[in-house]
């Protein structure tokens, strides 16, 4: 079991290396730079091939073997490093963009054999909580490794030594899997279903629609597809426009990078781990039932945040006000945090003008405390739910026969990718039209609602415990 960890863990460690280029990188610098949160949510577009992995996927079920796509598309990304490294980002911002789009494109690819090679390694309740967790937490841990750790790299080295890392970082899991011996018996079961395909599958093949056609016959299948497509609305949402209200109203860049960066996304690991871990103790059913409610209550302190935070005009100039106050105090840190509201120059001419600059930077403080809290409660429930979401999926694609597991779980992976990055392209639009409060007002009847299909479904629908607790024969 270790080594089947490991290996999962490894490769979906790499896999979330692009996602974490784009989405640390990206927001906050275009943000900026002065662009509308419309045009930042349309990045989200990078990701398109995602969407679109769906349409190769029985390609990778059909050809070859598992090992062999997994070395193919890892090769790829460290070759497409490397060429990355030769770009100034200052003077090729297309190709920098056409390096994300291809990363994304070898990584989706790359995310289909290992899904196909997880649904078939993985055997038993136990082991699909503890498979899964390493898959949200190696996603996420390499998403923290690109966002965080290679962004200090660009400070110190700068880019090309950056892409030259991660070139060899690739190259050397490349050479892991290729010597994996978790993949030892992969050829036996190539070679079972090329027996097959002289028989019934080669007809598939030819008429792909007969595959899409056992795909929906899946039990669970329909009630999944609605579920992937919306569980995450309204927490995509707030997760993707409530840091970009903290950079609007109260935190520097670098501020958010280490508190939405590196601590709430510490915190989205920490929930995935512990997914798995109640897997083992407990049934899906009554977790997803309890972890949606709390998201949901999560969801009303973070949107009722948005009135406390929210300053006002003379609000504002009272924190201005206060960078006089600080100097004449020589409280260095009082005048910095204000400087990070008002700005780096303030003009006042009555000196005379007191202020309680503690009681007023207190307060400050403590709102900005609420906000990680708000944001790392966030993330840690996502985390949690993620690992449960990707845990359902496995369980409703080993219900499907073997020669289309992998499509299986594509589709359904796909299908989830898609339901968070139009929602996510799109929540810039909605905050520019309505504001802040309105939309997340709407995030959170999203939120609502999900919770409410997940409760439903745990009673009467596909998470009744009898359903869940069947396994593959």
């Amino acid at each position: 079991m270790n080594n089947k960890l490991v290996f999962l863990g490894l490769l979906y460690f790499v896999q979330g290396i692009p996602y974490g280029l784009q989405s640390s990188l990206l927001p906050v610098y275009l943000r900026g730079a002065g662009h509308s949160l419309t045009r930042i949510g349309f990045t989200k577009m990078l990701y398109f091939p995602w969407v679109l992995k769906v349409l190769w996927a029985p390609l990778v079920d059909r050809i070859g073997t598992k090992r062999r796509w997994l070395v193919a598309t890892v090769s790829g990304l460290a070759l497409t490093c490397l060429t990355s490294s030769a770009l100034a980002p200052e003077m090729h911002i297309w190709g920098v963009a056409g390096t994300l789009l291809a990363m994304n494109t070898l990584a989706s690819v790359q995310d289909i054999a290992v899904d196909g090679a997880a649904v078939g390694l993985l055997k038993g309740r136990g082991e699909l909580g503890l498979g899964n967790t390493a898959q949200v937490v190696g996603y996420k841990a390499g998403s923290v490794f690109a966002g965080g750790g290679l962004l200090a790299v660009i400070d110190v080295a700068g880019w090309s030594w950056m892409f030259m890392l991660l070139a060899f970082v690739y190259a050397g899991v490349a050479l892991f899997v290729w010597g994996a011996p978790v993949l030892d018996d992969e050829p036996a079961r190539g070679q079972q279903a090329d027996g097959s395909r002289r028989g019934g599958q080669g007809v598939d093949a030819l008429m792909p629609w007969r595959v899409w056609r056992k795909l929906l016959a899946v039990p669970g299948t329909a009630w999944t597809v609605l579920y992937v497509l919306t569980y995450k609305l309204g927490e995509q949402g707030a997760v993707t426009m409530f840091p970009l209200f903290l950079l609007d109203h109260h935190m520097s860049a670098r501020e958010l990078g280490f508190w939405n960066g590196v601590i709430a996304m510490g915190f989205s690991i920490c929930g995935s781990s512990l997914g798995g871990l109640l897997l083992a103790q407990f049934s899906i059913g009554a977790l997803m039932r309890r972890v949606f409610v709390l998201r949901t209550i999560s969801m009303v302190f973070q949107s009722s945040l948005l009135t406390v935070l929210e300053p006002s005009a003379l609000m504002k100039e009272s924190y201005c006000a206060q960078t006089l106050a600080a100097r004449v105090n020589n409280s260095a840190f009082a005048g910095a945090v204000t400087d990070q509201l008002c700005g780096s120059s303030v003009f006042l001419t009555d000196t005379s003008l007191r202020f309680s600059s503690e009681d007023t930077l207190h307060v400050f403080l403590g709102q900005e405390g609420m906000a990680v809290l708000s944001m790392s409660v966030q993330h840690f429930l996502g985390g949690l739910i993620t690992t449960l979401t990707f845990t359902t999926m496995m369980h409703c694609t080993q219900r499907a026969e073997e020669s289309i597991q992998a499509t299986h779980y594509s589709f359904l992976a796909t299908l989830e990718v898609l339901g968070k990055l139009m929602f996510s392209a799109l929540a810039g639009g909605v905050v520019d039209w309505f504001g802040f409060q309105v939309a997340f007002l709407f995030f959170l009847t999203l939120s609502a609602g999900t919770a409410l299909h997940v409760w439903t479904a745990t009673f009467t629908g596909a998470l009744r415990e009898h359903q869940l607790k069947e396994q593959p024969k």
